[in-house]
């Protein structure tokens, strides 16, 4: 009778140690599936957002200048705004033309890449007047910029389509930001900073990370 007990008892731990290395199985080969699977996910996106950093490449060119030093795009349209001016009517009709044709190639870049969503950043910069410590270049710049996107929008009738999001940006002078993109000569910084964020591309890549 013992022995009989002893033979169920082996016979049972022996189907246990199966079904449990026959589990152990399936979640070895589940485990490898999706892992698989996310790095493919992973290869795919990363292609994605190489893609659309070799887009940007249809930004450069007479109007557009890529500084890799700040990872961003300068507008290369000087400007010369007069002293305290921020209105377009305030700088002669060539800059106006060169600006209404910088504005059309940001508008046929996203038709042509209109498959992702864009953040587009008009930053204004002001050049550095004196050592008074003062917020009215920064109030300028942002004016600027503004004034810069009624002019594409309002004068240009330009549509930057709805997988656009739009906002204004004023750097000022830099004092409060010594990072922040300078030339030595303050003329040149009368200018614009142009950001274009691929949105959808971006919080991908976060969550491949």
């Amino acid at each position: 009778m013992k022995k009989q007990k002893n033979t169920y008892f082996w016979t049972s731990y022996s189907d246990l140690m199966t079904s449990l290395f026959f589990i152990m199985l399936v979640l070895f080969a589940l485990t490898t599936i999706m892992l698989k699977n996310k790095n493919d996910a992973t290869e795919r996106e990363l292609e994605n957002i190489r893609k659309v950093e070799a887009s940007t490449e249809d930004l450069r060119g007479e109007y557009f200048e890529y500084r890799k030093d700040y990872e961003k795009f300068i507008l290369k349209v000087n400007c010369n705004f007069p002293v305290a001016q921020y209105t377009l009517t305030s700088v002669n009709s060539e800059t106006r033309a060169k600006l209404a044709a910088a504005g059309k190639q940001i508008e046929d870049f996203f038709k042509k890449h209109s498959t992702n969503q864009y953040l587009l950043i008009i930053e204004g910069q002001a050049s550095y007047d004196n050592d008074k410590l003062t917020w009215s270049n920064y109030e300028l710049s942002f004016k600027r910029a503004a004034a810069l996107a009624v002019f594409w929008q309002a004068t240009c009738k330009l549509n930057f389509g709805s997988k656009c999001e739009l906002q204004i940006a004023g750097s000022g002078d830099g004092r409060f930001n010594p990072n922040s993109m300078r030339e030595s000569n303050e003329v040149s910084n009368q200018r614009f900073l142009i950001y274009i964020i691929p949105k959808n591309i971006l919080n991908k890549q976060q969550d491949i990370e």
